[in-house]
């Protein structure tokens, strides 16, 4: 049987990846496909760099829409990044009928609502694996393994830089500003770690996932984001000192009222799998009414592991690539006529439960005006623990963990606090889930 035959936009650090994975395992990847699968051309500005890769084996254009035009390439792979351009060139590419395989989160994230219906009404397949967790199969298990399960909740380390940057906090005791610079010095942060460091880059792999697991639209823009640069290395202690580690987690949950889609730093109990995940790994826990709870682990970013996913997806369209389109798994898990328009909640009707570390006077009655407070919102405290004050000092640390309660509530809470006048500094509040 003929090759199916793909075309390759971007051969940077992923495609380079791709070109090494297919040359390497084509044998493999023929036995399970059923067919070979031949990269025939790729695109990339300077020539030079792209030859020195692929060599003589792949005919090597400047301009991406060359792939498009060609009317022998089946299969158009998107490594080229970034947003508007991928954009016109995927739907250019879904045009001429040509099945997509792409890496790009942000693209899906904002725009993935309409790509899919493009690809649906000409026939052809988007896949995606790679665009979340790299090389760990994530996109495929939400999609088809747990197919038979009411998904409850998801929550992810999805972000390689925030994880790494947060396990040396933990690790060395220092604050977030110096461990950024060596992870740049590194290599685990670029140049300009903004999407990173800001959690932009885990919402918008967060809102993928939260899009398969509830069959609903993708919405990025209703995402809630925080990020890491404001966590000091005190409060990794102190969370320590109370069994818990801090990750930067993509959070996805159903509830009565609607879905959860937010991405903060969160206190996670020690004893959890997912809060020992160090480094520049990812991990994703995925909780079913049927299968319980499950972890996916594995490298989140980097080369081969990112091009391993895209290789899956080629291998899953080459043994698609005749099938009736009804046929085929839909993009997000549900069929496009079944989606629902669940709403995505506001950060005020979250319920979760929080971690606070507040500066207080060092004198008699300053717990008991904040307990008030907390009681008068209705939030039940879990557990406190009071630094004992250094002689001389006429402050302390006071830390509290509260139970689950509506976010709304602990934002007035917080803000009747802060006016105390006993509470001497901006109080930290991070959210925490047990995650079980």
């Amino acid at each position: 049987m003929k090759p199916i035959q793909v075309g390759l936009m971007g051969l940077g650090t992923v495609g380079s990846g791709v070109f090494h994975v297919l040359t390497r395992n084509q044998e493999e990847i023929q036995r399970r496909a059923g067919r070979g699968i031949e990269l025939t051309m790729v695109s990339r500005r300077n020539l030079e760099q792209a030859r020195a890769i692929v060599g003589d084996q792949v005919r090597i254009v400047t301009d991406a829409r060359e792939i498009i035009a060609n009317p022998d390439i089946d299969i158009v792979v998107e490594l080229i990044g970034g947003c508007d351009v991928a954009r016109t060139l995927v739907l250019e590419a879904i045009a001429a009928g040509k099945h997509v395989v792409t890496a790009n989160k942000a693209l899906l994230a904002v725009h993935g609502s309409e790509i899919f219906e493009a690809a649906s009404a000409k026939g052809v397949m988007v896949a995606f694996e790679a665009a979340v967790a790299g090389g760990i199969p994530i996109i495929k298990a939400l999609r088809e393994g747990l197919t038979a399960n009411r998904i409850e909740w998801i929550a992810g380390i999805i972000n390689g830089t925030t994880n790494f940057i947060l396990s040396e906090m933990r690790d060395k005791g220092l604050d977030f500003d110096v461990v950024l610079k060596e992870a740049q010095r590194l290599g685990y942060a670029e140049a300009d770690p903004t999407f990173d460091i800001e959690g932009v880059d885990a919402a918008h792999k967060a809102t993928i996932m939260s899009a398969i697991a509830f069959g609903v639209p993708v919405q990025f823009d209703k995402a809630h984001v925080e990020g890491i640069t404001k966590l000091s290395a005190v409060d990794i202690r102190y969370a320590e000192q109370l069994g818990y580690r801090i990750k930067l987690l993509g959070i996805t949950k159903r509830r009565e009222q609607g879905i959860e889609l937010r991405v903060h730093p969160t206190l996670i109990p020690a004893k959890r799998l997912i809060a020992n995940v160090e480094g520049a790994m990812n991990a994703v826990v995925v909780q079913g009414d049927a299968v319980g709870t499950t972890l996916y682990y594995g490298k989140g970013a980097g080369s081969e592991p990112t091009a391993s996913a895209v290789v899956a997806d080629l291998v899953d369209i080459t043994r698609l690539h005749t099938a009736d389109p009804d046929h085929r798994v839909p993009h997000l898990a549900f069929r496009p006529d079944a989606m629902a328009d669940t709403a995505i909640l506001p950060i005020d009707q979250v319920v979760t439960a929080f971690y606070l570390r507040l500066r207080v006077a060092d004198e008699a009655g300053v717990l008991s005006k904040i307990t008030t407070i907390l009681a008068e919102n209705d939030i039940s405290i879990d557990a406190v623990l009071q630094r004992e004050s250094a002689e001389g000092e006429k402050s302390t640390d006071l830390i509290i963990l509260t139970h689950d309660t509506v976010e709304g509530r602990m934002r007035a809470a917080l803000a009747r606090m802060q006016a105390l006048p006993t509470v001497l500094a901006p109080i930290v509040s991070i959210r925490k889930e047990e995650l079980a």
